[in-house]
């Protein structure tokens, strides 16, 4: 019988990582277990996009080399998550006249309705972007809230609103090459935020309404869900360095005791607790007022009963769910990871979720989306061929 296995690909700033996974019978219960891990420091990325392609070629071959001796076996497919500074979404809406003769919605109508809310993005958004997702947050039938399915129902016009997830071109062009030089070939393409929420986030908390914040070395990126589907994405271009930076300075050390610093491996006595705090503590304020900034414009401050989630390197930090949490008003607590218990890989931190979170995407493409929509294939395939399998 063949073997169900996945690569997940995590191109960060900071490092490249590879995760390999199979799905497998234990104890009566299928569950994805990581058979094979890959981690390199990266080179040559900034902010997330890249500015030395074969440096970035090489970091990613070795991430590969190493998952796949782990896992004993050779990857040709993977699935690549995009962040970095580029990637930000936009709702638009659109609108169909109701064709049948009898007033029933059909697939075509549903279609000809995304079709025109894909249309209605001003021309300046997309300009130099590609579409990774589109996610639909509502349908109208007549003026009226349609819950579920659009489809059957009967009415003269059909109305949508989208959730458009989109890139720099330029930017996802790049990595995909980068990915190929190493030797292997782009299954699938995924946000980060997305990727890193199948690890992170239960469903319990996507329904209620959450953001879940991924502070990265040099970007923040956040994904806010309501109803179990992402309602917003959003990346900042700060990230967990700007601390690292902050500390060596106000401190007057140097870059490697600030990072010990930062994390709280640092030994020395004679360091001045209360401004190291206040120096950390400055900077959180900095990025939790953009989340904070980004809710508002949105309208969801204050108003996620599951509040707020925080991943990533910088999520290490003692008192960042507190600060969190007097800062955006709301419910705070780092993300538990839902990494397997079974396998003979250990990760122990949430750096690796990203890279993780992809190959659940890979090993469950086929069955109900864990996201609450399924996901466009990189390829070459226009929107509307796919976007029917992920309505409601």
């Amino acid at each position: 019988m063949a073997r169900h296995i996945a690569a997940g690909i995590d191109v960060g700033t900071h490092a490249v990582r590879v995760v390999i996974a199979e799905l497998l019978n234990a104890d009566g219960k299928v569950a994805p277990k990581i058979i094979g891990t890959g981690l390199i420091e990266s080179k040559g990325l900034r902010h997330g996009y890249i500015v030395n392609s074969p440096e970035v070629t090489r970091c990613i071959r070795g991430a590969l080399e190493q998952a796949q001796k782990a896992a004993q076996l050779h990857i040709k497919r993977a699935y690549l998550s995009v962040g970095g500074v580029g990637l930000s979404s936009f709702i638009s809406q659109g609108g169909a006249t109701i064709t049948r003769a009898d007033s029933e919605v059909t697939e075509l109508d549903v279609s000809r309705a995304l079709e025109s809310a894909e249309k209605d993005i001003p021309a300046g958004v997309v300009l130099n972007r590609k579409v990774v997702h589109a996610v639909p947050l509502s349908f109208k039938i007549d003026g009226k809230q349609v819950l579920g399915r659009p489809q059957g129902m009967k009415g003269t016009k059909l109305e949508v609103r989208v959730l458009f997830v989109t890139c720099l071109e330029q930017h996802l062009n790049d990595l995909i090459a980068a990915i190929n030089d190493a030797g292997v070939e782009v299954d699938d393409v995924m946000a980060s935020p997305l990727a890193a929420s199948l690890v992170t986030l239960n469903k319990a908390q996507k329904i209620a309404g959450c953001v879940l914040a991924n502070i990265g070395a040099e970007t923040v990126s956040i994904a806010v869900f309501e109803n179990n589907i992402p309602i917003s994405l959003e990346v900042f271009p700060i990230g967990s360095t700007d601390i690292t930076h902050d500390i060596a300075l106000g401190m007057k050390v140097p870059l490697e005791d600030a990072e010990k610093m930062k994390r709280g491996t640092w030994n020395n006595s004679d360091t001045p607790k209360k401004k190291l705090d206040e120096i950390i503590k400055a900077r959180l304020n900095d990025i939790f007022e953009l989340i904070d900034a980004h809710l508002k414009k949105i309208g969801r401050n204050e108003l996620l009963p599951a509040g707020i989630v925080v991943t990533g390197g910088g999520s290490g930090i003692a008192s960042i769910d507190d600060i969190a949490r007097v800062a955006l008003k709301l419910p705070a607590k780092k993300a538990s990871y839902i990494f397997d218990s079974g396998s003979r890989i250990s990760m122990q931190d949430s750096t690796w979720a990203v890279a993780f979170g992809l190959c659940i995407l890979g090993l469950t493409q086929d069955e109900e989306p864990a996201l609450g929509f399924r996901i466009m294939k990189n390829a070459q395939q226009g929107i509307m061929s796919w976007i029917k399998q992920f309505l409601p």
